[in-house]
């Protein structure tokens, strides 16, 4: 347990350190040589990978339609259920989003206007590994689907079935995304942000991955020829506020439940009772032992931080300055302390509220900024799928009105050029009014 009005600010820093990346620079260069073999080779070096990594007999890239529709059919009803609730909700609060656009007159004669429209081509990231992660294709192809974006495309790692899990085609068919390609990793991210014959150049690539997919979107979001990405990554983290009034038994699964991502993952609660902490850390070692997934939770608690605050309004310093991407707040009347919460991914309101609500299906977002990104970056939502442009037009009063503010100016900064344009149409108009 650590006391936090006894720390340095120093030792504050090294209380809520995240792990260390891997930002090593043989990962850097592995990376950067995939990138050039698929850019050089196209779909033979993607197709190499995916043999190599994933699925040694794969025969195509692409997952077709028949496929889609026969996976999606395996689906239980009490998933396919589940999935529509989840879908339902995550469209509902993402079309609440939709942004109007905006047309003024600032000036007589001046109009000015704000518009918005959708990213053309969008990819989809979706992680293999021990898991199918179809509440991430929800996550990402919802709000894809809500804005209209006209090219949706999705990779995803095969199986030895050269197919995927059926849920990740059930969901993926429900946001209408079609086009399903079989790889993943930093090939797949390549091929997404530069294109190959089969797997088209998208705008915009979205979702999590290991650290060769972090550090493959890194890399191509700073190319010219690449593709913007939604934000920065890092392990998936959660900490807990609570005060004397809360659950034990529900911080704990909280705790676990952010812990059974990876071993890098990082739990922390912060409480200004030491009987909380210590009743919470008991009950983590009793859930522990009951979690088919133990062994890659228990290396993250092992890392995981018990932090004693004075008050709830230390515990809240604390908070602020780790910048959680998911903060539960199980504190006594917890809606009233939202004014000093300045910096989360996501926050979870009250003893009811587990992380697990919007990891999968109260309508939020559950692409969220991790490793103190939450104190820059904001929530996956509607408009990372859309860009926003402006208009102006000018009238000839327009132009009478402003010309003379924008000519000192231009002047002020000795750019000529800029100034003639004024000057010609100001001229212009004095010899259309004589």
């Amino acid at each position: 347990m650590i006391t936090w009005s006894s720390l340095s600010a120093n030792e504050k820093k090294q209380a809520l350190a995240r792990p260390a990346m891997a930002n090593s620079q043989q990962l850097k260069q592995t990376v950067g040589e995939i990138i050039a073999r698929v850019e050089a080779e196209g779909d033979a070096a993607v197709l190499d990978y995916t043999r190599k990594f994933d699925c040694p007999d794969l025969a195509s890239l692409v997952l077709s339609q028949d496929n889609i529709d026969a996976l999606a059919a395996k689906v239980t009803p009490e998933v396919a259920n589940a999935i529509d609730t989840a879908f339902n909700n995550i469209k509902m609060f993402h079309e609440a989003q939709v942004p109007s656009d905006i047309a003024l007159t600032t000036t007589p004669g001046v109009k000015c206007e704000l518009r918005f429209t959708a990213l053309d081509a969008v990819g989809l990231y979706i992680p293999g590994g021990s898991a199918p992660l179809p509440s991430t294709v929800l996550m990402l192809g919802v709000p894809a689907l809500v804005a209209d974006c006209e090219n949706k495309l999705l990779c995803t790692p095969p199986n030895k079935e050269q197919l995927i899990a059926p849920e990740i085609a059930y969901a993926a068919r429900k946001c209408g995304i079609d086009k399903i390609f079989l790889c993943g990793g930093a090939q797949a991210v390549a091929a997404m942000a530069l294109g190959t014959n089969t797997i088209p150049q998208v705008d915009k690539i979205f979702g999590p991955g290991n650290s060769f997919v972090t550090e493959a979107k890194q890399q191509v979001s700073q190319r010219a020829d690449g593709a913007a990405i939604d934000m920065p990554a890092g392990p998936s983290e959660v900490l807990v506020l609570a005060d004397e009034f809360a659950n034990p038994e529900f911080v704990a699964a909280d705790l676990l439940s952010q812990a059974e991502h990876g071993p890098d993952s990082q739990a922390i609660l912060v409480s200004n009772s030491a009987a909380l902490i210590e009743e919470a850390k008991a009950a983590v070692e009793r859930q522990l032992a009951t979690l088919s997934r133990a062994e890659i939770a228990r290396p993250a608690m092992e890392n995981a931080r018990y932090i004693l605050a004075d008050t709830i309004e230390q515990a809240i310093e604390a908070s602020n300055a780790y910048a959680a991407e998911h903060l539960i707040v199980q504190i006594e009347n917890a809606r009233d302390y939202l004014p000093k919460i300045k910096y989360a991914g996501s926050i979870f309101l009250g003893p009811w509220s587990p992380e697990s609500a919007g990891d999968y299906a109260s309508g939020t977002n559950h692409v969220l900024p991790t490793y103190g990104y939450a104190k820059n970056y904001s929530s996956l939502g509607l408009l990372d799928f859309m860009r926003r442009y402006t208009i102006q037009e000018l009238s000839e009063d327009g132009m009478r009105n402003l010309g003379p503010a924008i000519m000192a100016l231009a002047a002020a900064e000795g750019l000529d050029a800029h100034e003639q344009a004024v000057a010609l149409r100001m001229q212009a108009l004095k010899q259309g009014d004589a």
